[in-house]
């Protein structure tokens, strides 16, 4: 019970990083919870106009969830898997911005980069293939985060398929005013740049 409550607040606290606003407030750009949606992600900094920042942001957001599993994963499965779900529990209710975080894209793959890796290269390609029919990155995250499980089942890692079907939950949950954007047209579309929020 110890390891796996260490487990869950390691992930946690190295999920929690936000490094989407950190990032912007460094290099001095509008503050990004007033652009675009508002969220702290990899997406939303493109739409500050800086794609320096926002490829930054989605390698630190991944890297944040591999790390967590990679290093939980020296002691056991169950603490990798624990971790995991911490680090994507992490970003989403960061507890240093009031439980306002991202929609957890980046720290799901790299989750599943740290837990099955060739289960990753189903996401990319399912992102990549959605994202350039649709041009809304949020269609290719919500596509491919239902292909995951799917996969991880057919490759026969249940533990990995039990823990990306709670987090595909999460996601979805995460997603639901850009699903309404998506169902009603107003939803931004990828590289598109938004006026700062009212």
């Amino acid at each position: 019970m110890l390891e796996q409550i260490l487990a869950l607040a390691f992930g946690y606290v190295l999920g929690s990083v936000p490094f989407g606003l950190v990032l912007t407030k460094l290099a001095g750009t509008a503050d990004l919870r007033g652009v675009g949606s508002g969220n702290i992600g990899a997406t939303n900094v493109l739409r500050t106009g800086r794609k320096d920042l926002a490829a930054a942001t989605l390698l630190l957001d991944a890297l944040k969830g591999t790390l967590a599993v990679v290093v939980a994963g020296q002691f056991s499965r169950e603490a990798a898997i624990i971790a995991g779900l911490g680090a994507f529990l992490g970003h989403l209710y960061p507890v240093w911005l009031r439980f306002k975080g991202g929609k957890g894209v980046a720290t799901f793959l790299g989750c599943l980069l740290g837990l099955y890796w060739p289960a990753a290269l189903v996401f990319v390609a399912a992102w990549l293939a959605t994202a350039a029919i649709t041009r809304y990155s949020s269609a290719g995250a919500l596509v491919a985060s239902l292909a995951v499980p799917v996969a991880l089942l057919l490759f026969g890692v249940r533990d990995a398929a039990e823990l990306f079907v709670a987090l595909a939950i999460l996601l979805w949950f995460r997603h639901g005013e850009n699903i309404r954007r998506l169902l009603n047209g107003t939803e931004g579309k990828i590289g598109q740049k938004s006026a700062p929020k009212e």
